[in-house]
């Protein structure tokens, strides 16, 4: 189940901008909701921002009748503000800018398509800086291929392209110049982005350099051609982590293991709640990230963790892994144990450590096994575990 919306707050919010009906993209949903390397696009925008310590809040602009789709999209994530947009990408960025005004405005806001998904955590951090000496701020790449005109299928003359860029989103703003844009912008008259809008209002806007993966998916043909490359080991740095973990068995403990609680007469004794099966695929994505162990992050001598939740861990690692670029493709985890039985609750887990990681649970293996009575395990002392996570990054 999502979790409740956070209120509009702080001084730099995100607005996501999906309220289209993606039409030309086909395969019968909007194209904000269909899936690219195994989340909808709308997730991965939301996550992305979610992941950065620039952003406060998430604003996401939906289609009239589209919060069933998005909430299924967003399910366990910190549900973003949802506002329902207008018929054009203008009317619905003004939707968003009103509810942001609406509760009590923020210094900075970045405006971002939903159609744009793998947001690197750079270009953000770069837009936010931009914004401290300038009102705005663009993401730009360089036009680097040769230009000409044409006409009637024949070849013209070529075009310079120097000072020419191809720009992306987010479109970064301080707030009140933009919603002054937008305020005082004619009826009737659109606009091709809220760049344009800025400078219409005399502003002068910054440009940061943009990235390869902020490319705009419009036709069916971008989502193939995204599985292609994503299926290419040149395209991306593929990463496998492991990770292990074992906690003694204590009678009168709850026994929580992959984020389910289980009846069983003895629990998992440890600093936090011992989850092995979490603590294991936490090491196994900060291991695929190269960001240490579960120790370096949730140190058992802070008291702060003390009976603490493991599935923040887990959520955490997530977070540092988005921030990254990466993307979480499949975990594959081992719980060794003589008792309980985990086959009854294989499902539960597979179900809960993909709402935690925000994949389909198809991506997610959970496996069990004995040590034929060898061993602590098999002497029914404690339980371990030991998980398996395949992250790609960009190369």
């Amino acid at each position: 189940m999502s979790k409740a919306p956070s209120p509009v707050s702080g001084k730099t919010v995100a607005l996501i901008v999906a309220a289209g009906s993606g039409q030309r993209a086909g395969g019968g949903l909007p194209k904000q909701y269909r899936d690219a390397a195994g989340k909808p696009l709308v997730r991965h925008a939301v996550e992305r921002f979610h992941a950065s310590d620039a952003i406060d809040s998430v604003v996401l602009v939906i289609g009239e009748g589209q919060d069933d789709l998005a909430r299924a999209a967003l399910a366990g994530l910190a549900m973003p503000n949802l506002v329902q947009g207008g018929a054009t990408r203008r009317e619905s960025v003004r939707a968003g800018l009103t509810h942001i005004a609406a509760q009590g405005g923020c210094d900075k806001v970045l405006i971002h398509d939903a159609a744009r998904p793998f947001l690197p955590a750079i270009v953000i951090a770069d837009l936010c800086a931009a914004l401290d000496s300038h009102p705005g701020a663009v993401p730009a790449l360089p036009v680097v291929d040769s230009l000409s005109r044409g006409a009637k299928g024949l070849l013209g003359d070529a075009v310079d392209r120097d000072g020419l860029w191809h720009v992306q989103t987010p479109q970064a703003f301080r707030f009140d110049a933009i919603w002054q844009a937008h305020r005082d912008w004619p009826d009737g008259t659109d606009a091709s982005d809220d760049a344009r809008m800025a400078q219409a209002m005399g502003h002068q806007l910054a440009i940061v350099p943009g990235h390869e993966d902020l490319r705009k998916f419009t036709y069916s043909d971008d989502f193939k051609e995204h599985a292609m490359s994503d299926a290419n080991p040149q395209a991306r740095q593929w990463r496998t982590g492991s990770g292990y973990d074992v906690h003694r068995l204590v009678a009168g403990e709850t026994l929580w293991l992959a984020g389910v609680q289980i009846d069983h007469s003895h629990g998992l004794s440890g600093h936090s709640d011992a989850d092995v099966a979490l603590h294991a695929l936490t090491d196994a994505v900060l291991g695929a990230i190269c960001a240490g162990d579960i120790g370096d992050h949730f140190p058992p001598s802070d008291p702060k963790w003390r009976g603490a939740s493991s599935d923040q861990f887990l959520a955490y690692a997530a977070g540092l892994a988005a921030k990254a670029g990466a993307i979480i493709h499949h975990v594959d985890l081992t719980i060794i144990c003589e008792a309980p039985k985990i086959g009854p609750h294989k499902q539960a887990m597979r179900a809960r450590i993909a709402d935690i990681l925000g994949v389909a649970a198809s991506n997610v293996s959970v496996k069990a096994t004995t040590t034929e009575g060898l061993g602590p395990t098999g002497r029914k002392e404690g339980i371990a575990a030991h998980g398996l996570a395949t992250l790609s990054l960009p190369a």
